[in-house]
């Protein structure tokens, strides 16, 4: 039997919370395909903080989470003030969380739960106050502390240090899968949420457990 992990170790953005949900929940009168400008939005972020990473040449979640939106809206084409993409940012401080996600932080209760994410400290702390989710978590962990952004090993090398566990005792649990692959090729034990049934990537690294809600852990 597969001992019990000392801790279990979330991504956030797309684990816990929904990063679709942001466009919905800002209502910011902006007249587009919502969902075409989250799936771009998003699409960009994740390439700006792994370009910044490679030119090391970090900014944080918040600034490099705009920059993307900015880019999304010229892409596309779509008319919006400063005052509409002001507004929308400010929803990235209240995004969803997953309803499996929450099923699942109540099932581990008691465990030592943390999470290890791109997002900024200030951007974290929200959503997690704003879904009162604080109880459940021993470390809300940014990559603010190492001013680089995932898959980098120096991200994942936070979770053994501030949780004082090995990588090979703590479970890290993501929806992405190179983020996935970033943990296992560092040596975590590895959880892949795969919600959409998603073809793995060939990225050389396989998760150890593959589920499709949160709350099958």
């Amino acid at each position: 039997m597969t001992p019990k992990p000392k801790a279990f170790l979330f991504d956030a953005y797309g684990t816990l919370f929904d990063v679709h949900s942001v466009v919905l929940r800002a209502n910011a009168g902006i007249a587009c395909d919502l969902e075409a400008l989250s799936r771009l939005w998003r699409r960009k972020q994740l390439e700006y903080t792994w370009l910044r990473s490679l030119m090391d040449r970090y900014e944080d979640f918040r600034h490099v989470t705009e920059a993307a939106l900015r880019f999304a809206i010229r892409e596309l084409s779509i008319e919006a003030t400063d005052r509409q993409l002001d507004q929308v940012m400010r929803a990235y401080l209240f995004p969803a969380v997953f309803e499996d996600a929450r099923s699942a932080l109540d099932t581990l209760k008691g465990s030592t739960l943390a999470i290890l994410s791109n997002g900024s400290t200030e951007m974290l702390d929200a959503a997690v106050g704003n879904n009162r989710l604080e109880s459940y978590f021993t470390e809300i962990i940014s990559v603010d502390r190492v001013k680089t952004y995932k898959p980098s090993p120096r991200v994942y090398t936070l979770g053994p240090e501030i949780l004082n566990f090995p990588a090979a005792e703590i479970l890290f649990v993501s929806s992405n899968w190179w983020d996935a692959a970033g943990a296992k090729a560092f040596g975590y034990k590895v959880c892949w949420c795969n919600r959409s049934g998603a073809p793995p990537e060939d990225l050389g690294f396989a998760p150890d457990i593959t589920v499709r809600r949160l709350d099958q852990l």
